[in-house]
């Protein structure tokens, strides 16, 4: 297999992966990633081939298993019960439980919500510019998740802190200070939901923390610590890759001078799908390997690790015609941005939703947006998101 080095913290890189995946594309695409320690896989087709076979799985095998440490007990034990983290069948009781609160019918149900979030952060904004991430793109998920969960939006300043903190351990370049910091979120954040779930026990609500309870309440086998652990995923997931997509679709939206006629009621939907292919949120995601498999010719052994670079994934010149152009109007295009298989993005419909009113509502009120100066990712891989996004209006 041949050999790839690139750092995921050399800024050039980081700013612009979409060099390195396209001079990939000229020869093979499952390369030995030195800098990981593993194997990646670049291309659409086995990209998506890993993501739907049961032989690869999020979940780590025993042997590897790292001993405990303390530093990081709190952070670790809310690890040990996501489903993110978890396989068959703690996976599926888990995944069932929360998609009893991401019907189709609770999804839409939310569309008032957004568009009243969105008028409130829009009257918000400074008069003549500002940085859009922390003004609309970071405070519109992150309350649209509070509410789902039912928790007090007033608090979004905390929510976004716990998590900032916890989704940077799967950051390149994780620290001591990274770990130390993440495990104090999670005794934070645990010991807010703790409490909030008595609050939510003894008067439940139309929210997701009590329809989990009652779920609870009605046999399912839902531990407290399974409780704490989804709600934090939900959270820490919820928000994230939807603040990054906002943010990356605005710009891609700017800087190709997209027409209007791209955000209308009709067209939306493939916009953002689009945006969803072209700048996804999430650029890597990784899988255990659980047998000895052959994948595009080369031989993953059982244990190993596998590198999925989804967001390379998107630009496959297989895919589609011409990937590295951004174009709302090209026919939707199969994308892994929410993953795929067992671990597909139970948040997928929901963050669509938000994409879509979202951006509707502040290209409608801001008619003359427009970018002051070069938009900044932050300095952080597997996440691929804006650090400032200076517009005016």
């Amino acid at each position: 297999m041949q050999h790839l080095i690139q750092s995921p913290l050399d800024p050039t890189f980081v700013q612009n992966p979409y060099a390195l995946y396209a001079e990939v594309f000229t020869g093979d695409t499952i390369r030995y990633w030195q800098d990981y320690e593993m194997p990646a896989i670049f291309d659409a087709a086995n990209v998506q081939s890993v993501l739907r076979d049961r032989g690869f799985g999020r979940a780590t095998p025993a042997d590897q298993i790292e001993p405990l440490r303390p530093h990081l007990a709190a952070f670790n034990a809310v690890e040990a019960v996501s489903m993110l983290d978890l396989e068959p069948p703690d996976h599926t009781r888990l995944r069932g439980l929360v998609l009893r609160a991401f019907t189709s019918r609770k999804i839409k149900a939310l569309a008032p919500d957004i568009h009243d979030i969105c008028d409130t952060l829009i009257a918000a904004l400074p008069r003549h510019g500002c940085d859009l991430i922390p003004a609309f793109c970071t405070a519109l998920p992150v309350r649209i998740i509070a509410r789902l969960l039912g928790v007090p939006e007033d608090i979004s300043g905390d929510l976004l802190r716990w998590s900032n903190a916890m989704v940077a351990m799967y950051q390149a370049g994780r620290t001591l200070q990274t770990e130390q910091a993440a495990n104090a979120a999670a005794i934070e954040f645990t010991a807010f939901l703790s409490d909030y779930i008595d609050i939510k026990r003894r008067n439940p609500q139309d929210d997701l923390i009590s329809q989990l309870l009652r779920a609870e309440d009605n046999g399912e086998k839902l531990s407290r610590d399974e409780l704490i652990g989804t709600c934090i995923l939900l959270l820490n997931a919820g928000h994230e890759a939807t603040v990054h997509t906002m943010g990356n679709a605005v710009k891609a939206l700017l800087e190709h001078e997209t027409p209007a006629y791209a955000l209308t009621d009709q067209n939306i939907a493939t916009t953002v799908e689009e945006v969803l292919r072209f700048d996804p949120p999430l650029h890597m995601f990784t899988r255990y390997s659980y047998k000895d498999t052959t994948i595009g010719g080369h031989i993953i052994r059982s244990g190993q690790q596998v590198a999925l670079v989804l967001g390379a994934a998107g630009r496959d010149p297989t895919l589609c015609k011409d990937p590295d152009v951004f174009d709302p109007f090209r026919a939707p295009v199969a994308h892994a941005a929410f993953g795929g298989g067992l671990h597909f993005c139970v948040g997928a419909p929901l963050a669509r939703l938000e994409l879509q009113i979202g951006l509707q509502r502040l290209f409608a009120a801001c008619p003359h947006l427009a970018l002051s100066r070069s938009p900044e990712f932050a300095n952080a891989y597997h996440f691929h998101g804006l650090k400032r996004l200076d517009v005016t209006y």
